[in-house]
């Protein structure tokens, strides 16, 4: 199974649904969002593409009340978890939550294939030793919404636990959030 892995739209809903179409086209039949939503309408766009979308709120919560609302929409496929979330999908246990620091934590722990974060807008995928003498695959694909860094996401398979970062395919002229006005720390 393959899945889509965003974090930090921003309410840049046409990068958040370019990403997601590509991964889509890239066989992806499951969107993780790590956080920074902001307004929930944002999701709506996801809709039309019929793929499940598990999200959490990260900091920039916005409207909380109103993004479990949407959750519960029957014609709706958000899957909203609040501050983080557990999960298994394809057999493999996913760990979702905003900060990296938390993801870092939770993927030590050994209980997790996969540990996906977002927050400081730093695209990265590694292997973290964990105490189990194994490792858990770390996430972090960055900034959809293109705030202070290219527009990007990250495709994974779950049966062979491959992650890739990519760029967002979007016209240049959507790319409007690209200039960081303080670092994102």
């Amino acid at each position: 199974m393959k899945v889509c892995i965003v974090s930090d739209s921003h309410d840049n809903r046409f990068l958040l649904k370019a990403a997601v179409e590509d991964g889509k086209q890239r066989g992806a039949e499951a969107v993780l969002h790590c956080g920074d939503v902001v307004a929930p309408t944002t999701l709506r766009i996801l809709n039309p593409l019929g793929l499940p979308v598990h999200v959490i709120h990260g900091n920039n919560t916005g409207d909380m009340y109103s993004m479990a609302r949407l959750s519960y929409d029957p014609d709706s496929v958000i899957h909203y978890h609040g501050q983080d979330a557990g999960l298994e999908l394809a057999g493999r246990k996913i760990f979702i939550v905003h900060y990296p620091h938390y993801a870092r934590a939770m993927a030590t722990t050994g209980e997790w294939d996969l540990v996906c974060c977002g927050h400081d807008h730093r695209a990265l995928i590694e292997p973290i030793v964990n105490i189990r003498q194994g490792h858990t695959w770390y996430v972090n694909p960055g900034t959809v919404g293109g705030i202070g860094a290219e527009p990007t996401y990250a495709m994974g398979d779950l049966d062979t636990l491959e992650f890739e970062i990519l760029p967002v395919p979007v016209d240049e002229s959507l790319k409007v959030n690209k200039i960081s006005v303080t670092p994102h720390d």
